[in-house]
């Protein structure tokens, strides 16, 4: 019969032998068992209890029988069962462990990362909720961007609709040419012409501008002024009293529509030429040529609408509207002269005169027809007409002439 693992340990005299790792239970088996170890397999409290070879090395000690080993060996058996189990719970517990660490790590590492692509989705859903609430006025349909205090968001707030027939309009149903309507001694003309023209030169009376450098908005370029030279400088109405009167002006009295031509918002010194291009139009088939220009013109033009509560025809709204997208920010002008929507002149409408009390109003025509034009008297030029007081010279006033009406109003000199 081969020997055991345990004979051949206890038998080995060689350390070589010792260490081949089959000393192992004949060692376990010493400690284990219940009666005290003796002398011969009792460790020196100063040498190592791992030193195998000094542990197998006292097989002349045994005293045991084959039936006690076997005993103890089982009892080993048993415990290496038990270590073996609880090493395995140990092992399965340190790899729960080391799951639960793993999965955590990556929890940890994974939340940072789940965190800013929900931000992140969260700002693109915030976005266009950003833009609604900046882009759309609340009363106003204007184009997105626009704020409250623009020229293109006081255009959406206008009465769209078709223009009125010109019929019964002439200039003179908006008053008298160039009033002085805030009484400061000077007419709207010149009034206009002192406060725009440079290094102007006036004449006695303190009013009347002799001379002025401008700087012509409507085509760029610089006029230098000299009264009595009417192709040089016109006053335009930025929002011409012929389109005035179709979006609403014909239902006015005639002390609105004075105060209408003679407001200072809607007044500007522009060149004659340009001016007269212009006529009675409005944004849909005139714009000045200079374009950097367009944007305050068309915003004037609101403005002076919003303040008169005039309505746009669609086509004008839409040319309006194409400028001014182009300069969304571009603000309403404010209207630092605040002047009356009426005149307090004692004036009367032309198309009241001869009505009686009671009486049905006859058709007024659309423009004033003389019965015969005086050619008695003839002015070469305004200086002529104003030197002999007779400016402004009407169509049908001796010395009317067409030479001395550049806009082709009715009403020359102004």
């Amino acid at each position: 019969m081969s020997r055991t693992g345990a004979e051949r340990c206890v038998s080995s005299t060689s350390r070589e032998e010792a260490s081949q790792g089959e000393c192992s239970v004949p060692l376990m088996v010493s400690w284990l068992r219940t009666d005290p170890p003796s002398a011969a397999t009792r460790p020196d409290a100063r040498s190592n209890i791992w030193d195998t070879p000094r542990a197998c090395s006292g097989h002349a000690g045994h005293r045991h029988s084959w039936s006690g080993r076997l005993l103890k060996l089982k009892h080993v058996a048993v415990g290496a069962f038990l270590c073996v189990v609880i090493g395995q719970c140990a092992n399965t517990d340190a790899t729960t462990n080391a799951q639960d660490a793993t999965s955590r790590s990556t929890s940890a590492g994974s939340t940072p990362r789940a965190d800013a692509t929900g931000a992140k989705s969260r700002r693109k859903h915030q976005a266009p909720t950003q833009r609604s609430d900046t882009s759309t006025p609340p009363t106003s349909t204007s184009a997105p961007g626009v704020g409250s205090g623009t020229a293109l968001a006081t255009l959406g707030l206008l009465t769209v609709k078709g223009r009125a027939p010109m019929t019964g309009y002439d200039r003179d149903r908006f008053g008298p040419a160039w009033l002085d309507a805030d009484r400061n001694g000077c007419d709207t003309r010149n009034d206009i012409l002192s406060e725009y023209l440079r290094a102007i030169t006036l004449e006695d009376n303190g009013c009347v501008v002799a001379a002025g450098d401008y700087d012509d908005p409507y085509t760029g370029v610089w006029i230098d002024y000299w009264q009595g030279n009417g192709a040089l400088i016109d006053i335009d109405h930025v929002v011409s009293l012929g389109n005035a009167w179709a979006t609403g002006a014909f239902s006015w009295e005639i002390k609105k529509r004075a105060a209408f031509a003679n407001d200072p918002l809607n007044l500007l010194p522009a060149d004659a030429g340009a001016n007269r291009q212009k006529g009675d139009g409005d944004a849909a088939t005139w714009l000045p040529a200079n374009k950097p220009f367009r944007c305050v013109y068309v915003s004037r033009q609101v403005a002076v609408k919003a303040k008169y509560n005039l309505a746009v025809t669609a086509p004008e709204k839409a040319a309006i509207e194409q400028v001014l997208t182009t300069c969304l920010d571009q603000a309403l002008p404010h209207d630092a002269w605040g002047a009356s929507t009426v005149v307090d002149h004692n004036i009367k409408d032309p198309a009241d005169a001869g009505r009686g009390a009671g009486t049905e109003s006859s058709p007024t025509p659309s423009a004033p027809v003389p019965s015969a034009v005086d050619h008695s008297v003839y002015f070469q030029n305004c200086d002529a007409a104003r030197a002999a007081g007779a400016a402004p010279v009407h169509l049908g006033d001796p010395g009317y002439g067409t030479h001395l009406d550049g806009d082709g109003d009715g009403t020359a000199c102004e």
